[in-house]
């Protein structure tokens, strides 16, 4: 039986084609190509900046960074992400505190977020960066959002690491418009992939400079931006301690030719969200949450589990989809509960719905080279452990 994974990368000719030529050039890093794929992201989402760089993770750090984040300051998440989004303020040596989710999305809640920013005001305790985790592609009621930012003065920053080809108020996801900065993942399970790397959106001139500056060593050529008087067309100034975060010209180019088919992948995505739809109808399973301002990019598709009707474990439902190779997951463990938080006092029950979500929680495939055969084969083995819901 033909194992079907949760997600998968879409590698056709075109993307050989424009590796292969990368290879046979005189650049395979720090040339022409990561330009170009820049501009067309930034193009893509209506920003008027992009910086690429190796990873998600990566393009998170340099954004805290770039931001002013650091030792004294407090940076907001969601409970309901992958490590990376909170690591990025513990690398600032920043505090790192967490806001819970709407259980319907999965998303950072607004209402919590509220409430929590009012009683932080009290203490003179709010956070400099407040880090909205675009789950499963959905964005976040960034509106709202960004007009608290307004009110409290804190840094918005999107982690849209799932969100890339998305839309909110009918605009692309990553344009900016009520953050500071949007942090996009192309790792090959996301919706375009550069094999590892990330990137970072932004309007404003001078953060796009500087991240620009710490993805490689903290250094600068531009002698409008040096200290001192340039020795010769060699010279080269490190202003700040950086990092190599450089994304190759072979990643760049991948990317740049899977842009072209970004919105077709988005497209069949939501194609196969609703079919899901259609297909799990009235078994009992929590189905995604919509939101109305938004179109999901749909990088994932996460059910929950109806234990308590069913009588069988979550446990149960995804050993017995495993055992029929269809290779689901679960996103994500909240992060108060692994132990690197809890040694930092965090513990179980602080955030009661990212806990709800996490114990329910199956990630069921979808990618867009994703059969209807295959969808259907995974809709019967779910709905054999669900029949009992009915």
């Amino acid at each position: 039986m033909t194992h079907i994974p949760y997600g998968r990368q879409d590698i056709r000719q075109d993307d050989i084609d424009a590796v292969v030529a990368v290879l046979r050039s005189d650049w395979l890093t720090q040339g022409p190509t990561v330009p170009r794929f820049e501009r067309a992201l930034s193009d893509y989402c209506g920003a008027r900046h992009a910086v690429a760089v190796n990873s998600g993770t990566s393009a998170l750090h340099i954004a805290c960074l770039a931001l002013g984040l650091g030792p004294g300051d407090w940076l907001w998440t969601s409970p309901n992400t992958f490590l990376a989004s909170a690591y990025a303020g513990f690398y600032c040596g920043a505090n790192v505190d967490l806001v819970d989710v709407d259980l319907a999305t999965g998303n950072m809640s607004v209402d919590a977020l509220t409430e929590k920013l009012e009683r932080a005001d009290k203490i003179g305790r709010l956070p400099k960066i407040v880090m909205p985790v675009h789950f499963a592609g959905l964005s976040c009621d960034m509106e709202l959002i960004g007009a608290l930012a307004g009110r409290y003065g804190f840094r918005v920053v999107e982690d849209a690491a799932h969100a890339v080809g998305g839309r909110y108020l009918d605009k692309p996801v990553g344009n900016c418009r009520y953050s500071d900065v949007t942090v996009f993942s192309f790792h090959p399970v996301k919706v375009v992939t550069t094999a590892e790397g990330g990137a970072v959106l932004t309007n404003d001139v001078e953060l796009a400079e500087r991240m620009m500056r710490l993805r490689s060593h903290g250094t600068t050529r531009d002698p409008k931006r040096m200290i001192g008087q340039p020795d010769g067309p060699w010279s080269y100034e490190a202003l700040e301690v950086g990092w190599n975060y450089r994304m190759t010209d072979l990643q760049a180019a991948l990317g740049y030719s899977q842009m072209q088919r970004l919105d077709g992948y988005v497209r069949r995505r939501a194609e196969l969200a609703e079919r899901y739809d259609w297909l799990l109808a009235n078994t009992g399973v929590a189905l995604p949450g919509r939101n109305a301002k938004a179109a999901s990019a749909w990088h994932l598709y996460a059910i929950g589990w109806n234990e308590s009707k069913s009588g069988l474990s979550r446990r149960h439902a995804f050993d017995h989809l495993r055992a029929a190779e269809i290779g689901v997951q679960v996103h994500y463990i909240p992060l108060h509960t692994q132990p690197v938080f809890r040694a930092k006092g965090f513990a179980s029950g602080q955030f009661p719905n990212a806990e709800t979500h996490y114990r329910r929680a199956i990630t069921l495939p979808l990618y867009a080279s994703l059969t209807d055969a295959e969808q259907d084969r995974v809709a019967s083995a779910l709905k054999m452990k669900a029949s009992v819901m009915q």
